[in-house]
């Protein structure tokens, strides 16, 4: 998913706000998510949500007004409810390291209690 950088991304000195990498690496994930089908409305749908379970990321490198990010999101492992991605924000220009983080997400059914992820959208997240 490419990303050019704002003026409201950043903090006074043109520097990308640590807080928005978090933005950028929710939207990688909805896109490697949307490339498969998979959408939030068909979530709802069935009755489920994936919400944020654990965050590590790493700043490697900062990003500034006019720049250009690259953010992207692989699956690294499937669980019986979760999934594990890990992600990476980087310069379009260099290919310098901006960020890195993996990212945990866990299935709720509508009383927001983990439940198993269906075996039909297992397939569709493997693809």
């Amino acid at each position: 998913m490419e990303k050019r950088i704002y003026y409201y991304d950043t903090d006074s000195g043109g520097i990308v706000y640590y807080g928005q990498y978090l933005c950028y690496l929710e939207e990688a994930r909805t896109e490697f998510l949307e490339k498969r089908a998979l959408t939030v409305e068909l979530f709802r749908e069935r009755g489920y949500v994936f919400v944020v379970r654990q965050c590590n990321v790493t700043y490697k490198s900062p990003a500034r007004y006019g720049d250009t990010v690259i953010s992207d999101a692989q699956l690294k492992n499937m669980g019986a409810s979760q999934l594990i991605f890990t992600q990476t924000v980087k310069d379009k220009k260099d290919g310098r390291l901006i960020v890195e983080a993996e990212v945990s997400l866990v299935c709720l059914n509508k009383d927001f209690r983990p439940t198993a992820i269906p075996d039909d959208l297992k397939e569709k997240l493997g693809s």
